[in-house]
Protein backbone atom coordinates (compact mmCIF):
# COMPACT_ATOMS: atom_id res chain seq x y z
CA UNK A 1 0.00 0.00 0.00
CA UNK A 2 1.88 3.03 -0.90
CA UNK A 3 -1.04 6.00 0.02
CA UNK A 4 -2.99 5.85 3.03
CA UNK A 5 -4.49 9.35 2.50
CA UNK A 6 -4.66 9.71 6.40
CA UNK A 7 -4.79 13.84 6.52
CA UNK A 8 -7.75 13.66 3.77
CA UNK A 9 -9.69 10.77 5.30
CA UNK A 10 -9.56 12.60 8.56
CA UNK A 11 -10.68 15.44 7.70
CA UNK A 12 -13.50 14.93 5.92
CA UNK A 13 -15.05 12.96 8.99
CA UNK A 14 -18.28 14.30 10.41
CA UNK A 15 -17.78 15.59 14.20
CA UNK A 16 -18.86 12.30 16.47
CA UNK A 17 -18.13 11.09 19.96
CA UNK A 18 -15.01 9.98 18.74
CA UNK A 19 -13.46 13.26 18.31
CA UNK A 20 -14.95 14.54 22.01
CA UNK A 21 -13.49 11.26 23.03
CA UNK A 22 -9.90 12.38 21.85
CA UNK A 23 -10.35 15.71 23.16
CA UNK A 24 -11.57 14.57 26.85
CA UNK A 25 -8.60 12.61 26.79
CA UNK A 26 -6.31 15.20 25.37
CA UNK A 27 -7.83 17.70 27.70
CA UNK A 28 -7.95 15.87 30.71
CA UNK A 29 -4.04 15.39 30.92
CA UNK A 30 -3.78 19.15 29.65
CA UNK A 31 -6.33 20.72 32.87
CA UNK A 32 -3.66 18.42 35.41
CA UNK A 33 -0.80 20.05 33.69
CA UNK A 34 -2.18 23.37 34.51
CA UNK A 35 -3.32 22.36 37.85
CA UNK A 36 -0.01 21.39 38.74
CA UNK A 37 1.16 24.67 37.32
CA UNK A 38 -0.77 27.16 39.55
CA UNK A 39 -1.18 25.10 42.91
CA UNK A 40 2.97 26.00 43.50
CA UNK A 41 1.52 29.76 45.08
CA UNK A 42 -1.15 28.52 47.19
CA UNK A 43 0.93 25.89 48.59
CA UNK A 44 3.80 27.87 48.83
CA UNK A 45 2.36 30.47 50.73
CA UNK A 46 1.24 27.23 53.38
CA UNK A 47 4.75 26.44 53.05
CA UNK A 48 6.28 29.16 53.85
CA UNK A 49 3.96 30.06 57.02
CA UNK A 50 4.39 26.36 57.97
CA UNK A 51 7.89 27.13 58.16
CA UNK A 52 9.02 24.61 55.48
CA UNK A 53 10.77 26.93 53.55
CA UNK A 54 11.22 30.70 53.47
CA UNK A 55 10.88 32.80 50.65
CA UNK A 56 14.34 32.96 48.96
CA UNK A 57 13.97 28.97 48.48
CA UNK A 58 10.54 29.03 47.31
CA UNK A 59 11.17 31.46 44.75
CA UNK A 60 14.23 28.56 43.69
CA UNK A 61 11.15 26.10 43.71
CA UNK A 62 9.22 28.41 41.60
CA UNK A 63 12.43 29.19 39.18
CA UNK A 64 13.00 25.26 39.04
CA UNK A 65 9.48 24.79 37.57
CA UNK A 66 9.45 27.15 34.55
CA UNK A 67 13.37 26.00 33.94
CA UNK A 68 11.72 22.53 33.94
CA UNK A 69 9.26 23.72 31.89
CA UNK A 70 11.67 24.76 29.65
CA UNK A 71 13.62 22.20 28.65
CA UNK A 72 10.29 19.38 28.67
CA UNK A 73 9.52 21.38 25.92
CA UNK A 74 12.13 21.14 23.85
CA UNK A 75 12.24 17.72 24.31
CA UNK A 76 8.97 16.63 24.16
CA UNK A 77 8.87 18.11 20.54
CA UNK A 78 11.79 15.84 19.88
CA UNK A 79 10.07 12.56 21.04
CA UNK A 80 6.79 13.02 20.06
CA UNK A 81 8.12 13.42 16.15
CA UNK A 82 10.91 10.97 16.73
CA UNK A 83 8.78 7.90 18.56
CA UNK A 84 5.40 9.73 18.34
CA UNK A 85 2.69 11.77 19.65
CA UNK A 86 1.24 8.79 22.06
CA UNK A 87 4.70 7.61 23.17
CA UNK A 88 5.51 11.67 24.35
CA UNK A 89 2.01 12.72 26.29
CA UNK A 90 2.27 9.10 27.62
CA UNK A 91 5.76 10.08 29.05
CA UNK A 92 5.10 13.47 30.11
CA UNK A 93 2.11 12.32 32.16
CA UNK A 94 3.63 9.46 33.80
CA UNK A 95 6.68 12.09 34.82
CA UNK A 96 4.78 14.51 36.22
CA UNK A 97 2.18 12.34 37.61
CA UNK A 98 4.88 10.67 39.48
CA UNK A 99 7.10 13.27 40.50
CA UNK A 100 3.62 15.03 41.95
CA UNK A 101 3.31 11.90 44.21
CA UNK A 102 6.75 11.60 45.22
CA UNK A 103 6.28 15.25 46.01
CA UNK A 104 3.86 14.60 48.98
CA UNK A 105 6.48 12.63 50.78
CA UNK A 106 9.56 15.22 50.58
CA UNK A 107 11.17 15.52 53.55
CA UNK A 108 12.57 19.02 53.13
CA UNK A 109 12.29 22.09 50.83
CA UNK A 110 15.56 20.84 48.61
CA UNK A 111 13.70 17.64 47.93
CA UNK A 112 11.01 19.46 46.97
CA UNK A 113 12.83 21.66 44.46
CA UNK A 114 14.36 19.16 42.44
CA UNK A 115 11.01 17.08 42.26
CA UNK A 116 9.78 19.82 40.94
CA UNK A 117 12.01 20.77 38.07
CA UNK A 118 11.20 17.30 37.63
CA UNK A 119 7.25 17.84 37.66
CA UNK A 120 8.13 20.73 35.53
CA UNK A 121 9.67 18.67 32.62
CA UNK A 122 6.03 16.81 32.58
CA UNK A 123 4.36 20.42 32.63
CA UNK A 124 6.39 21.72 29.75
CA UNK A 125 5.95 18.71 27.57
CA UNK A 126 2.42 18.34 27.96
CA UNK A 127 0.91 21.58 26.84
CA UNK A 128 3.42 21.45 23.19
CA UNK A 129 1.93 17.55 22.67
CA UNK A 130 -1.48 18.56 23.05
CA UNK A 131 -2.53 21.03 21.05
CA UNK A 132 -0.31 19.56 18.15
CA UNK A 133 -2.14 16.19 18.69
CA UNK A 134 -5.62 17.59 18.52
CA UNK A 135 -5.17 19.39 15.69
CA UNK A 136 -3.87 16.37 13.78
CA UNK A 137 -7.24 14.44 14.51
CA UNK A 138 -10.50 17.30 13.55
CA UNK A 139 -11.33 18.68 10.69
CA UNK A 140 -10.57 21.90 9.67
CA UNK A 141 -13.58 23.70 9.21
CA UNK A 142 -14.14 23.55 12.68
CA UNK A 143 -10.45 23.19 14.10
CA UNK A 144 -10.09 26.47 15.94
CA UNK A 145 -13.21 26.28 17.73
CA UNK A 146 -12.10 22.53 19.22
CA UNK A 147 -8.53 23.82 20.50
CA UNK A 148 -10.38 27.07 22.02
CA UNK A 149 -12.34 24.01 23.70
CA UNK A 150 -9.02 22.76 24.72
CA UNK A 151 -7.80 26.27 25.79
CA UNK A 152 -10.59 26.99 27.71
CA UNK A 153 -10.00 23.12 29.57
CA UNK A 154 -6.39 24.05 30.56
CA UNK A 155 -7.05 27.80 31.46
CA UNK A 156 -9.78 26.36 33.95
CA UNK A 157 -6.92 24.87 35.54
CA UNK A 158 -6.44 28.05 37.21
CA UNK A 159 -9.80 28.13 38.58
CA UNK A 160 -9.82 24.61 39.40
CA UNK A 161 -6.67 24.72 41.42
CA UNK A 162 -7.67 28.46 43.40
CA UNK A 163 -11.04 26.56 44.36
CA UNK A 164 -9.56 23.14 45.61
CA UNK A 165 -6.92 24.82 47.18
CA UNK A 166 -9.02 26.69 49.25
CA UNK A 167 -10.69 24.30 51.34
CA UNK A 168 -7.91 21.27 51.11
CA UNK A 169 -4.66 23.25 51.87
CA UNK A 170 -6.08 24.84 55.22
CA UNK A 171 -7.64 21.57 56.16
CA UNK A 172 -5.18 18.73 55.04
CA UNK A 173 -2.29 20.69 53.83
CA UNK A 174 -0.36 21.77 50.75
CA UNK A 175 0.73 17.59 50.19
CA UNK A 176 -2.77 17.24 49.51
CA UNK A 177 -2.49 19.54 46.57
CA UNK A 178 0.21 17.37 45.10
CA UNK A 179 -1.05 13.97 45.63
CA UNK A 180 -4.41 14.80 44.09
CA UNK A 181 -2.38 16.17 40.95
CA UNK A 182 -0.63 13.13 40.79
CA UNK A 183 -3.21 10.35 41.41
CA UNK A 184 -5.41 12.37 38.48
CA UNK A 185 -2.39 12.53 36.16
CA UNK A 186 -2.26 8.42 36.64
CA UNK A 187 -5.71 7.87 36.16
CA UNK A 188 -5.32 9.97 32.82
CA UNK A 189 -2.19 7.94 32.21
CA UNK A 190 -4.07 4.70 32.39
CA UNK A 191 -7.27 5.94 29.99
CA UNK A 192 -4.90 7.38 27.29
CA UNK A 193 -4.01 3.99 26.47
CA UNK A 194 -7.24 3.82 24.63
CA UNK A 195 -5.97 6.78 22.55
CA UNK A 196 -5.04 5.86 19.18
CA UNK A 197 -1.71 7.16 17.46
CA UNK A 198 -1.93 10.06 14.79
CA UNK A 199 -2.51 8.50 11.78
CA UNK A 200 -0.90 11.38 9.75
CA UNK A 201 2.67 11.10 12.21
CA UNK A 202 2.31 7.14 11.22
CA UNK A 203 1.89 7.77 7.62
CA UNK A 204 5.19 10.78 7.65
CA UNK A 205 7.22 7.80 8.87
CA UNK A 206 6.26 4.98 6.46
CA UNK A 207 4.48 2.71 8.92
CA UNK A 208 1.69 2.64 6.48
CA UNK A 209 -0.13 -0.85 7.64
CA UNK A 210 -0.77 0.83 11.18
CA UNK A 211 -1.67 4.17 9.54
CA UNK A 212 -4.00 2.32 7.16
CA UNK A 213 -5.33 0.17 10.34
CA UNK A 214 -5.67 3.27 12.90
CA UNK A 215 -7.60 5.43 10.13
CA UNK A 216 -9.72 2.47 9.14
CA UNK A 217 -10.71 2.10 13.04
CA UNK A 218 -11.52 5.26 13.15
CA UNK A 219 -13.55 5.53 9.64
CA UNK A 220 -15.72 2.77 11.23
CA UNK A 221 -16.28 4.23 14.67
CA UNK A 222 -17.68 7.74 13.30
CA UNK A 223 -19.76 5.73 10.36
CA UNK A 224 -21.52 3.70 13.26
CA UNK A 225 -22.98 6.64 14.70
CA UNK A 226 -23.54 9.14 11.87
CA UNK A 227 -23.98 6.86 9.16
CA UNK A 228 -22.69 7.07 5.43
CA UNK A 229 -19.07 9.20 5.47
CA UNK A 230 -18.78 11.71 2.97
CA UNK A 231 -16.29 10.97 0.02
CA UNK A 232 -12.69 11.56 0.31
CA UNK A 233 -11.68 15.02 -1.48
CA UNK A 234 -8.35 14.12 -2.80
CA UNK A 235 -5.34 12.05 -2.81
CA UNK A 236 -1.73 12.35 -1.23
CA UNK A 237 1.07 10.91 0.20
CA UNK A 238 2.37 11.72 3.70
CA UNK A 239 5.50 9.58 3.90
CA UNK A 240 8.46 11.76 4.42
CA UNK A 241 10.58 10.00 6.64
CA UNK A 242 13.46 12.34 6.37
CA UNK A 243 12.95 15.18 8.61
CA UNK A 244 15.87 16.92 10.47
CA UNK A 245 15.30 19.58 12.76
CA UNK A 246 17.58 22.33 10.98
CA UNK A 247 14.54 22.23 7.96
CA UNK A 248 12.78 24.16 10.89
CA UNK A 249 15.29 27.03 9.95
CA UNK A 250 15.61 26.87 6.50
CA UNK A 251 14.37 28.50 3.48
CA UNK A 252 10.40 28.61 3.48
CA UNK A 253 10.59 27.55 7.36
CA UNK A 254 12.19 29.75 9.32
CA UNK A 255 9.99 32.71 9.04
CA UNK A 256 7.37 30.24 10.41
CA UNK A 257 9.98 29.24 13.30
CA UNK A 258 10.46 32.82 13.95
CA UNK A 259 6.59 34.37 14.03
CA UNK A 260 6.16 30.74 16.42
CA UNK A 261 8.80 31.87 19.23
CA UNK A 262 8.01 35.27 18.80
CA UNK A 263 3.70 34.35 19.53
CA UNK A 264 4.89 31.89 22.28
CA UNK A 265 7.53 34.54 23.99
CA UNK A 266 4.93 37.44 23.42
CA UNK A 267 2.05 35.50 25.43
CA UNK A 268 4.61 35.00 28.24
CA UNK A 269 5.48 38.05 28.74
CA UNK A 270 1.95 39.33 29.01
CA UNK A 271 1.32 36.84 31.46
CA UNK A 272 4.53 36.71 33.56
CA UNK A 273 5.22 40.56 33.39
CA UNK A 274 2.16 41.99 33.15
CA UNK A 275 -0.86 40.05 34.63
CA UNK A 276 0.78 38.14 37.33
CA UNK A 277 2.85 41.28 38.96
CA UNK A 278 -0.34 43.71 38.19
CA UNK A 279 -1.58 42.95 42.35
CA UNK A 280 2.13 43.71 43.42
CA UNK A 281 1.95 46.96 41.20
CA UNK A 282 -1.23 48.50 42.62
CA UNK A 283 -0.82 47.86 46.07
CA UNK A 284 2.70 50.19 45.19
CA UNK A 285 0.21 52.55 43.66
CA UNK A 286 -1.59 53.03 46.99
CA UNK A 287 -4.14 50.30 46.45
CA UNK A 288 -5.61 48.12 48.79
CA UNK A 289 -4.48 44.61 49.49
CA UNK A 290 -8.47 43.71 49.21
CA UNK A 291 -8.89 45.40 46.02
CA UNK A 292 -5.38 43.64 45.01
CA UNK A 293 -6.34 40.53 45.44
CA UNK A 294 -9.64 41.15 43.78
CA UNK A 295 -8.00 41.41 40.76
CA UNK A 296 -6.11 37.67 41.36
CA UNK A 297 -9.87 36.11 41.31
CA UNK A 298 -10.76 38.73 38.37
CA UNK A 299 -8.06 36.98 36.80
CA UNK A 300 -9.30 33.42 37.08
CA UNK A 301 -12.41 33.97 35.06
CA UNK A 302 -10.59 36.42 32.95
CA UNK A 303 -8.84 33.03 31.12
CA UNK A 304 -11.52 30.51 30.44
CA UNK A 305 -13.19 34.04 29.31
CA UNK A 306 -10.44 34.31 27.08
CA UNK A 307 -11.09 30.59 25.56
CA UNK A 308 -14.63 31.19 25.10
CA UNK A 309 -13.93 34.55 22.62
CA UNK A 310 -11.57 32.51 21.18
CA UNK A 311 -13.60 30.04 20.24
CA UNK A 312 -16.56 32.09 18.94
CA UNK A 313 -13.01 34.16 16.85
CA UNK A 314 -11.03 31.48 15.79
CA UNK A 315 -13.01 29.79 13.01
CA UNK A 316 -14.56 33.29 11.62
CA UNK A 317 -12.03 35.85 11.46
CA UNK A 318 -8.69 33.83 11.54
CA UNK A 319 -6.09 33.23 13.97
CA UNK A 320 -4.21 35.75 12.07
CA UNK A 321 -6.29 38.19 12.35
CA UNK A 322 -7.57 37.32 15.25
CA UNK A 323 -3.85 37.46 17.17
CA UNK A 324 -3.28 40.90 15.24
CA UNK A 325 -7.10 42.26 16.51
CA UNK A 326 -6.67 41.06 20.02
CA UNK A 327 -3.12 42.27 20.71
CA UNK A 328 -4.39 45.46 20.01
CA UNK A 329 -6.84 45.78 21.97
CA UNK A 330 -4.79 44.45 24.67
CA UNK A 331 -2.22 47.19 23.82
CA UNK A 332 -5.19 49.99 24.33
CA UNK A 333 -6.51 48.44 27.47
CA UNK A 334 -3.37 47.72 28.96
CA UNK A 335 -2.55 51.69 28.84
CA UNK A 336 -6.32 52.37 30.08
CA UNK A 337 -6.17 49.75 33.05
CA UNK A 338 -2.90 51.46 34.94
CA UNK A 339 -4.71 54.53 34.78
CA UNK A 340 -7.65 53.54 36.85
CA UNK A 341 -8.20 54.32 40.18
CA UNK A 342 -11.94 53.29 40.87
CA UNK A 343 -12.70 49.80 42.20
CA UNK A 344 -15.34 49.26 39.45
CA UNK A 345 -13.28 50.43 36.71
CA UNK A 346 -10.23 48.41 37.67
CA UNK A 347 -12.84 45.41 37.64
CA UNK A 348 -14.67 46.09 34.31
CA UNK A 349 -11.52 46.77 32.38
CA UNK A 350 -9.08 44.72 34.38
CA UNK A 351 -11.43 41.48 33.17
CA UNK A 352 -11.43 43.06 29.54
CA UNK A 353 -8.07 43.16 29.78
CA UNK A 354 -7.34 39.79 30.80
CA UNK A 355 -9.74 38.15 28.38
CA UNK A 356 -8.33 39.88 25.91
CA UNK A 357 -5.02 38.51 26.80
CA UNK A 358 -6.10 35.18 27.39
CA UNK A 359 -7.80 35.39 24.01
CA UNK A 360 -4.59 36.62 22.31
CA UNK A 361 -3.17 33.02 24.37
CA UNK A 362 -5.64 30.71 22.84
CA UNK A 363 -5.40 31.63 19.09
CA UNK A 364 -1.42 31.85 19.65
CA UNK A 365 -0.50 28.79 21.54
CA UNK A 366 -3.19 26.07 20.70
CA UNK A 367 -3.98 26.75 17.24
CA UNK A 368 -1.83 29.08 15.27
CA UNK A 369 1.84 27.84 16.57
CA UNK A 370 0.71 24.14 15.65
CA UNK A 371 -0.59 24.61 12.57
CA UNK A 372 2.52 26.38 10.83
CA UNK A 373 4.80 23.44 11.08
CA UNK A 374 4.25 20.56 8.96
CA UNK A 375 3.44 16.79 10.31
CA UNK A 376 6.78 15.98 10.36
CA UNK A 377 8.05 18.61 12.20
CA UNK A 378 4.92 20.19 14.35
CA UNK A 379 6.19 18.80 18.02
CA UNK A 380 9.42 20.33 17.42
CA UNK A 381 8.68 23.49 15.88
CA UNK A 382 6.06 23.78 18.91
CA UNK A 383 8.60 22.99 21.32
CA UNK A 384 11.18 25.42 20.56
CA UNK A 385 8.76 27.63 20.39
CA UNK A 386 7.53 26.77 23.94
CA UNK A 387 11.03 26.68 24.94
CA UNK A 388 11.33 30.07 23.55
CA UNK A 389 8.24 31.25 25.71
CA UNK A 390 9.68 29.42 29.02
CA UNK A 391 12.84 31.64 28.93
CA UNK A 392 10.77 34.73 28.40
CA UNK A 393 8.69 33.57 31.30
CA UNK A 394 11.82 33.26 33.33
CA UNK A 395 13.53 36.49 32.67
CA UNK A 396 10.55 38.67 32.24
CA UNK A 397 9.87 39.44 35.81
CA UNK A 398 13.01 40.52 36.56
CA UNK A 399 13.24 42.80 33.59
CA UNK A 400 9.48 44.26 34.74
CA UNK A 401 10.84 45.20 38.16
CA UNK A 402 13.70 47.14 36.76
CA UNK A 403 11.00 48.98 34.22
CA UNK A 404 9.12 48.97 37.68
CA UNK A 405 11.40 50.82 39.53
CA UNK A 406 12.56 53.14 37.20
CA UNK A 407 9.54 53.79 35.01
CA UNK A 408 6.69 52.71 36.96
CA UNK A 409 3.86 50.67 35.43
CA UNK A 410 3.67 52.63 31.98
CA UNK A 411 7.47 50.96 31.65
CA UNK A 412 6.09 47.67 31.96
CA UNK A 413 2.93 48.29 29.97
CA UNK A 414 5.40 49.38 26.93
CA UNK A 415 7.04 46.44 27.36
CA UNK A 416 4.64 44.09 26.81
CA UNK A 417 3.10 46.20 24.52
CA UNK A 418 6.07 46.73 22.44
CA UNK A 419 6.34 42.78 22.03
CA UNK A 420 2.85 42.61 20.93
CA UNK A 421 3.46 44.80 18.10
CA UNK A 422 5.93 43.27 17.03
CA UNK A 423 4.22 40.27 16.78
CA UNK A 424 1.67 42.05 14.38
CA UNK A 425 4.09 43.01 12.60
CA UNK A 426 6.00 40.27 12.29
CA UNK A 427 2.31 37.67 12.16
CA UNK A 428 1.11 40.20 8.81
CA UNK A 429 4.83 40.01 7.19
CA UNK A 430 4.58 36.33 7.43
CA UNK A 431 0.88 35.96 5.36
CA UNK A 432 0.10 33.22 6.10
CA UNK A 433 -3.81 32.35 8.07
CA UNK A 434 -4.49 28.79 8.81
CA UNK A 435 -8.16 28.94 9.32
CA UNK A 436 -10.48 27.15 7.37
CA UNK A 437 -7.16 25.23 5.85
CA UNK A 438 -6.66 21.34 5.95
CA UNK A 439 -2.70 20.89 7.78
CA UNK A 440 -1.24 19.91 4.60
CA UNK A 441 -2.62 23.20 2.54
CA UNK A 442 -1.18 25.05 5.41
CA UNK A 443 1.99 23.27 5.07
CA UNK A 444 5.49 25.00 2.35
CA UNK A 445 4.85 23.80 -1.03
CA UNK A 446 1.42 21.83 -0.58
CA UNK A 447 -1.15 23.95 -1.35
CA UNK A 448 -2.40 22.29 -4.07
CA UNK A 449 -3.60 18.62 -4.61
CA UNK A 450 -4.67 16.26 -7.50
CA UNK A 451 -7.51 13.81 -7.29
CA UNK A 452 -6.59 10.33 -8.74
CA UNK A 453 -7.81 11.37 -12.42
CA UNK A 454 -5.16 14.58 -11.88
CA UNK A 455 -7.25 17.28 -11.57
CA UNK A 456 -6.70 20.07 -9.25
CA UNK A 457 -8.18 20.15 -5.72
CA UNK A 458 -8.41 22.65 -3.66
CA UNK A 459 -7.35 21.32 0.16
CA UNK A 460 -9.89 24.09 2.19
CA UNK A 461 -11.95 22.63 4.17
CA UNK A 462 -14.67 20.66 3.11
CA UNK A 463 -18.20 21.94 3.41
CA UNK A 464 -20.06 19.22 4.93
CA UNK A 465 -17.40 19.71 8.52
CA UNK A 466 -18.71 21.15 11.33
Amino acid sequence: MAIVNSGARLDRLPVSRFHWKILGLIGAGAFLDAFDIYLANGSLAAMVKSGFTDLRLGSFFISATFLGMMIGAGLSGYLGDRFGRRYSYQANLAIFGLASLAACFAPDIYWLIVLRFVMGVGLGAELVVAAGTLCEFVPPASRGRWTSLLALIINSGLLGATAIGYWVIPHLGWRYMFAIAGIGALIVWVLRHRMPESPRWLETVGRLDEAEATVTAIEREVAAQVGVLPPVAHVMSHAAPHAPISALFARGMLGRTLVAALTCMAINMSLYGFVAWLPTFFVKEGLTIVQSLGFVLLMSFGAPAGAVVGYFAADRIGRRNGLVLFSAVTVALSYLYVQMREPAAISIVGFTLVTAIYTVCTLGLFGYIPELFPTTHRLRGTGIAGTCGRAASMSTPYVAIVLYTHFGVTGVVTMVSGALVLLSIAILALRIETSQLTLEAISPGLGERTDESGDALTTRAPTGAH
